[in-house]
């Protein structure tokens, strides 16, 4: 009986986040409301408190999903020297980009302190395990953990433009311009 719980709670999280996605797209985020949300997604308003207290809590809760996503995103990331394979990681961040609405509001506008926090304080850790973890020949830790930082600073500002820019450039472009960049730039640190 549990397991059925559980997959319901999922299904209406997955609702409620769905529903703030698609009014995402015809609201401004300050003007959606828990009225909006339970139409779109077609749940009783209790069903919406049971899952939230509020619009600020739903979207804290959407903040951190975006972030565990992107790491889940990063740690799949092994490179070695693989050009496809790194290409294929451009493409998936830049697909998710756009299909994260939120994230790409955020990126694209000058609000969202508490979310890039969160992010900065992700980015952090994972460049302080990734550094810890990896033994470069030819660099210090120091210098390695200052080219990922450097990395990952190159693709949140490709993602800002192309986000600001409504993706008119194609994904596969942006992701084929993230890819060279990550080429000559990371991958001799990791020789």
């Amino acid at each position: 009986m549990e397991e059925i719980s559980d997959e319901r709670y999922s299904i209406a999280d997955e609702a409620i986040y769905d529903a703030f996605f698609l009014i995402l797209k015809e609201k401004e985020l300050d003007k959606i409301t828990v009225t909006d949300i339970i139409k779109k997604a077609g749940i009783v308003r209790s069903t919406f408190y049971n899952h939230f207290e509020n619009i600020p809590a739903l979207i804290n809760a959407i903040e951190d999903k975006t972030i565990n996503e992107i790491f889940n995103l990063m740690e799949s990331f092994h490179a070695e020297n693989d050009y496809d394979i790194c290409k294929s990681y451009f493409l998936a961040l830049c697909n998710y980009t756009m299909k994260n609405r939120y994230l790409s509001d955020i990126l694209k506008s000058p609000r969202g302190n508490n979310f890039f926090e969160k992010t900065m304080t992700m980015f952090h850790d994972y460049v302080r395990h990734i550094t810890n973890s990896v033994m470069p020949s030819k660099h210090s830790k120091q210098e390695f953990s200052y080219m990922v930082a450097g990395s990952i600073g190159s693709t949140l500002g490709v993602l800002h433009k192309w986000s600001r820019e409504n993706f008119e450039v194609p994904a596969e472009a942006v992701a084929e311009f993230m890819t060279q960049t990550f080429m000559t730039g990371m991958l001799p640190f990791m020789r």
